[in-house]
């Protein structure tokens, strides 16, 4: 058992015997800014969070007596910790990744299966057949793809840094780029998380300082630690005159009265000042203040007065009341609150950050979709989403309690705003996102998020977090402020975009050409390209894309989510893949019939043709655009140029015997590159109709990415 005071740290989970004042700074695990009152549990089956204090949280003001029910790894804040050792979840990248590897996988097994066994039927050698089909298997492999994605992110980091955001996990780049769903805390991040006093009013709703010092005096006078209310009051201390009052008399806070008097002396008159919360003041009055005179509080007005409270906390306000009276005794008792006077309302809020609505459009034309996640009231919650520009589908954090998962997924699906949401129920909304097919990010900078970070897409974090968060976190922003985001976005955007692009250019390339030589293996009485040829070819064409990190992306594919769409490069490898086969025959009659070439004539020609058209049709598959009209940048085209121009020389160059060229006639070099040249015309016309890169955004794209059934 454990007695509890002002400024106490609490270093287990505990249930409350007793409480008096109890007030608890929760903000280590909620975020949230406001103290927590307490009280203490009725019986052994009362066991609610408002009866219950948690390791990691402060007192800070009142006292409690509380037992001890969990310590270490068994606390809220210890099952924190625990869910962050775990290992991380499967992100949207990594899974798309995982998938790639896999089809690529199953292609590369069928072909070099039927070419294998078709050479060694045909009697082939079987050593020869051996090598010919392992350089098959390497020449259809986007070998290069660890490094291309490696060098992409970390261009894109380097970026981001110079922007004010650190990645922590480079992966977390493209799911950036990938995310459609950003869940982010109320406080903090859409507000200032700094609760000010917005306005001291009267019962009329007008402006006046009279309320504003009467709520000064009693603040200042106060003996308890200060809470976040009071210092809002006393921020405004600047705004009204209050020399000349002393102290008489003071009766502290308690969780049954919700409400603190203090007695005030002018040197003549003793007037008591009470403020607190609403429905506890209003019972305690018997008059109200109307234009300077005391009037009677009947029904009816207090009928109007609890209008106005909803209608105020409809509006995201926190609502103090402020009462007085004048005593015949310098001094106050609890029995002195009694028939108090009506004087006016403080009104508190957590200001909006400057900027956010139009940050949280910003976010909607970017194809991201805004979900608040906290801990406040629903009321509070409700109105800072509807502030922004949301249309808020609220669900209470009590609504969720005891769902099963298909139950829960339905109920999130719909929900644009989560209110009084524990931490538990945080890491099971993003999971729920996930599986119903969003790439989600979490943006979160308490204990509290941790989970939650570790199970999203991409776990997003301040400067000024904690460390557990920092920890937990892919991406840190320097600054906390969703248009620093936003740039990182647009990163992830271009990463994924050239990753694609990559891919893309690679497969449909490499599939065609390999579908030719596995063909032409079997009908020549040769091989099409020794084993050396096909590592050199695949060698060269790939040497070019290690620039493709520093290409363009169009500025139409950075306005919406990215994300892997198999269809689209099963469309181009099977499309492209043909297309490169269809030239490649016209190749090969062109060598056998009008200039009768000998296999080391063949096996040269068809390397360079072969190289040249996977150069070429970089410039054509890396835009939706026309390519003349969306230049590769300019790193790009000169290792293109300079691959071009060694291909072109590589016949004529000495010792080229060691791997099987021979130098070519100059007519049989210049019907290569005019097949070169109709090829490039005949992948820009196909481009149109297969779509490499994926589906136009913005509408294609949303369009596509419908939620998949949960049981996926």
């Amino acid at each position: 058992v454990v007695r509890l005071r002002a400024g106490s740290l609490i270093s287990a989970d505990a249930v409350l015997l007793e409480a008096s004042a109890l007030h608890v700074d929760e903000a280590a695990l909620t975020g949230e800014s406001f103290p927590v009152v307490k009280s203490a549990a009725a019986s052994a089956g009362e066991i609610v969070p408002r009866n219950r204090v948690h390791m990691g949280t402060s007192v800070r003001s009142g006292e409690g007596l509380a037992l001890v029910v969990e310590t270490g790894a068994l606390t809220e804040f210890g099952a924190i910790a625990t869910s962050v050792a775990t290992i991380d979840s499967e992100t949207s990248f990594a899974r798309g990744t995982r998938r790639f590897g896999l089809l690529m996988t199953q292609i590369m097994f069928v072909l070099v299966t039927l070419v294998l066994v078709a050479n060694l039927l045909l009697g082939r050698p079987i050593l020869d057949s051996l090598l010919f089909a392992a350089a098959l298997a390497v020449g259809i492999t986007p070998e290069l793809l660890p490094a291309i994605v490696t060098v992409t992110l970390s261009h894109g980091a380097k970026r981001l840094t110079q922007q004010g955001v650190l990645v922590r996990r480079l992966v977390a780049i493209e799911n950036l780029g990938s995310m459609d769903v950003l869940c982010t805390d109320k406080t903090g991040t859409l507000t200032m998380g700094d609760v000010q006093l917005s306005s001291a009013v009267d019962v009329d709703g007008n402006v006046s300082a009279d309320v504003l010092r009467w709520a000064v005096l009693n603040s200042a006078l106060q003996t308890a630690m200060p809470n976040p209310l009071d210092m809002a009051v006393l921020a405004r201390k600047g705004d009204v005159d209050t020399a000349g009052f002393s102290k008489a008399g003071e009766v502290p806070y308690d969780f049954e009265r919700k409400r603190l008097s203090i007695a005030v002396s002018d040197g003549t008159t003793t007037t008591l000042a009470c403020k607190g919360a609403v429905a506890s003041v209003l019972a305690a009055c018997t008059k109200i203040s109307i234009g300077g005179a005391d009037r009677s509080f009947d029904p009816d007005r207090r009928a109007l007065e609890e209008k106005r409270l909803a209608d105020w906390s409809g509006q995201g306000q926190r609502v103090i009341a402020v009462a007085t009276r004048t005593l015949d005794m310098p001094q106050c008792r609890p029995e002195d609150e009694t028939g108090l006077t009506l004087a006016g309302y403080l009104l508190f809020s957590d200001p909006l950050k400057p900027g956010i609505a139009e940050t949280v459009a910003r976010l909607k034309q970017n194809g991201i979709a805004l979900r608040v996640i906290s801990g406040d009231n629903r009321y509070v919650a409700a109105h800072v989403a509807a502030a922004i520009g949301l249309h808020p589908r609220l669900l209470n954090g009590s609504d969720l309690e005891g769902l099963n998962d298909v139950a829960f997924s339905r109920l999130v699906a719909k929900a644009t705003v989560f209110a009084e949401i524990t931490p538990d129920q945080k890491e099971r909304i993003i999971a729920a996102l996930r599986k119903i097919g969003h790439t989600v990010g979490y943006m979160g900078d308490g204990i509290n998020d941790a989970p939650a970070l570790r199970a999203a897409d991409v776990g997003i974090s301040v400067e000024n977090a904690v460390d557990a968060a920092k920890a937990s976190a892919d991406v840190i922003l320097l600054r906390q402020d969703l248009n620093v985001l936003l740039d990182g976005v647009v990163a992830g955007r271009t990463a994924f975009g050239n990753t694609i692009k990559y891919i893309v250019i690679t497969i449909s390339a490499n599939f065609g050409n390999m579908i030719s030589m596995a063909a032409a293996s079997l009908l020549l009485p040769f091989l099409p390209l020794l084993a050396t040829q096909i590592l050199l070819n695949n060698l060269l064409s790939d040497l070019p894309m290690l620039a493709i990190s520093t290409d363009r992306v169009d500025a139409e594919a950075l306005t919406v989510p990215r994300q892997w769409d198999f269809r689209a490069l099963m469309r181009s490898m099977v499309g492209f893949g043909l297309l490169s086969s269809l030239f490649d025959v016209l190749t090969f009659y062109v060598l056998l019939v009008p200039f009768h070439a000998s296999a080391a004539t063949f096996q040269t020609a068809w390397f360079v043709e072969s190289l040249l058209t996977e150069l070429a049709v970089v410039a054509v598959m890396r835009t939706r655009k026309s390519f003349f009209r969306s230049l590769p940048s300019p790193l790009l085209i000169c290792t293109s140029a300079v691959v071009a121009t060694i291909t072109l020389a590589l016949p004529y160059l000495p010792f080229v015997d060691l791997i099987g060229m021979v130098p070519l006639p100059l007519p049989l070099m210049a019907s290569i590159i005019v097949i070169v040249l109709t090829y490039v015309a005949a992948s820009e016309l196909l481009k149109g109709l297969v779509n490499p890169l994926g589906s136009s955004p913005p509408h294609a794209a949303a369009a596509r990415r419908k939620p998949r059934p949960a049981h996926r």
